[in-house]
């Protein structure tokens, strides 16, 4: 239940974070500050949800958690390394962009279909 609790966060974090990245396509402090905030508390809420889980932590929402968890840690790696090598102002590239935004809405799906298993279960 704490690691369901978190992850709400961890969404609202990811959501500010990423749709202000889409509408600047700019990195700002912000940005960089709430991508880190959402990669923690994904990490915590995941490791909290596998201790507090009666199933395998290898199920099918299991694989696409840790895939969705994966792709957002690539993300706040790439958006790091794109601001620490960039002169501010410069807009993000396109293939990041883009790859922000996928990462993003897989996330998401993992996000929904976790909600959906409580839900029905």
């Amino acid at each position: 239940m704490i690691g369901a609790n978190i992850v709400i966060f961890a969404l609202l974090s990811y959501s500010l974070s990423i749709i202000t990245e889409q509408r600047k396509k700019l990195v700002t402090p912000f940005i960089l500050r709430f991508l880190t905030i959402g990669i923690i508390l994904d990490i915590t809420a995941t490791v909290f949800m596998i201790i507090g889980s009666s199933k395998s932590a290898f199920s099918l929402h299991g694989i696409l958690g840790y895939s969705s968890l994966a792709a957002m840690f690539i993300d706040t790696i790439l958006i790091w390394r794109f601001h620490l090598t960039t002169k501010a102002g410069t807009i993000v590239p396109k293939g990041l962009h883009l790859y922000s935004r996928f990462a993003y809405a897989w996330w998401v799906i993992a996000f929904i279909t976790g909600l959906m298993l409580v839900i029905f279960r």
